[in-house]
């Protein structure tokens, strides 16, 4: 299959308490998930709340594909124990291997991952994309998280090797336009 037929799988890591994030961090997630759709994405996440929830609601709104991967080893798990939603999910994948092995998943999962507002569970997400020279775009907003990301980066020994793999923009539109082009890319190299 030509890779422009292909769904996008593209990651939304960001916090799931969001209160300092700011008060756009909503409308940008939802953004941010509807321009998933936009761009012949499927959204994937941590089936969670907060930044990747909105961004979950956006892309359901728009019509798309949401899936995602849980820490718990079942439904009841996730909403009992892990107090998780459900809604705005086309499928939830219970992996049962709590929040870092989710994590790992979760990201290998995907295509692309895309950082916005975040805090632990965030750069751990990002961390496993970074290490995996997968495509990264960062959200930059009212937040840190992204001014954070950049000093990481520069001080990183692989820096350099990862230049052309990591976007920035504070518009979810030029980042999914970014970071398809870095995704095809990628692509290219198997056909």
């Amino acid at each position: 299959m030509p890779p422009s037929q292909l769904k996008y799988k593209i990651c939304v890591s960001g916090a799931a308490e969001t209160g300092h994030c700011g008060e756009e961090a909503y409308r940008v997630a939802e953004e941010l998930g509807r321009e998933i759709v936009r761009h012949n994405g499927i959204l994937v996440d941590g089936a969670t709340t907060g930044f990747p929830y909105w961004a979950a609601k956006g892309a359901k709104a728009e019509g798309g594909t949401v899936v995602g991967f849980s820490p718990a080893k079942d439904e009841v798990e996730h909403v009992n124990f892990y107090k998780l939603p459900t809604d705005y999910h086309d499928l939830i994948v219970y992996t049962g291997f709590e929040y870092s092995g989710r994590n790992l998943i979760l990201t290998k999962a995907a295509d692309a991952v895309i950082v916005g507002c975040g805090r632990m569970g965030t750069l751990s997400e990002f961390t496993i994309a970074f290490e995996d020279a997968k495509p990264i775009g960062i959200l930059e907003g009212d937040w840190e998280t992204d001014e954070l990301l950049k000093l990481m980066i520069e001080k990183s020994h692989r820096a350099e090797e990862r230049r052309g793999k990591i976007v920035y923009a504070t518009n979810p539109k030029d980042l999914l336009d970014e970071l398809l082009i870095v995704i095809d890319k990628g692509r290219s190299e198997y056909l």
